[in-house]
């Protein structure tokens, strides 16, 4: 028996047969995008977050090689690539700290560009490779004159300069340096700080090498001493026994 339909339900069923049921499906479609949406969003904000307290905590080499590991790809990526390569430099290891920097001279954050550029030149000069970081050093502050680097990287010139084998040249660039920096007291006492070692360096370098001590002369040669051979023992005499007693004479007869 078919159940009586109440009139004044008609136009609502007419219209869920015909749109309802797609209106419905639209919404639901609706509420699990914008649901999605926010939950993308509140992830997107709790992994900035994360980023951001791990670029605030990680000190160690292995805890920030772990941040950029999981953060790289967020906004604090940049700035922890950067610390990376400033913990692999304070540690001695040059290659990595240079491979690190050289990265990141295209891709650094914003405020960040020029670090990455005298982070370079550094790790050249703590590889010996004097030409190269005075290079990039005068490059830097030829193109930078105002830059808050323009000093680091002045200074880091004069060093190469020096390491060289040129400690004149050098000391004349610090004092170019120093006449163009003579009121500003701080930048004159970073600059008299590398001349000082400069100074030293020159001292340690150009110190004349010891004259070589006379080879020492032979000892004089010693005879062997001729040790003679002990005398023969000459085999002892062998003593003939002494003769027996006369025999006992015999018995006299009776």
């Amino acid at each position: 028996m078919t159940p009586k339909i109440n009139p004044e339900f008609l136009p609502l069923i007419e219209w869920w047969e015909k749109d309802g049921k797609q209106y419905v499906i639209g919404l639901l479609v609706a509420a699990v995008v914008i649901g999605g949406w926010y939950g993308w969003k509140h992830y997107r904000t709790s992994v900035r977050t994360a980023a951001s307290d791990a670029l605030a905590s990680a000190y160690t080499t292995e805890e920030i090689e772990d941040a950029v590991a999981k953060y790289s790809g967020t906004a604090a990526g940049g700035a922890l690539r950067l610390r990376l390569a400033k913990s692999y430099f304070d540690a001695g290891r040059y290659e990595e700290a240079l491979s690190t920097y050289e990265a990141l001279v295209s891709s650094a954050p914003d405020g960040f560009a020029d670090i990455p550029v005298v982070g370079r030149a550094q790790c050249l000069e703590a590889m010996s490779r004097f030409a190269e970081a005075q290079k990039a050093f005068d490059e830097f502050a030829e193109a930078n004159p105002s830059n808050y680097l323009a000093l680091t990287a002045q200074l880091g010139a004069a060093r190469c300069i020096a390491q060289a084998g040129d400690r004149t040249k050098a000391l004349a660039r610090t004092a170019s340096i120093k006449a163009a920096n003579k009121n500003n007291e701080m930048a004159t006492a970073r600059i008299e700080a590398v001349e000082d070692a400069i100074k030293r360096f020159e001292a340690a370098v150009d110190k004349p090498a010891p004259e070589a001590k006379p080879e020492a002369k032979p000892a004089v040669e010693t005879k062997p001493v001729e040790v003679k051979p002990a005398a023969e023992a000459k085999p002892a005499e062998a003593k003939p026994a002494p003769a027996a007693k006369a025999e006992a004479k015999p018995e006299a007869k009776k």
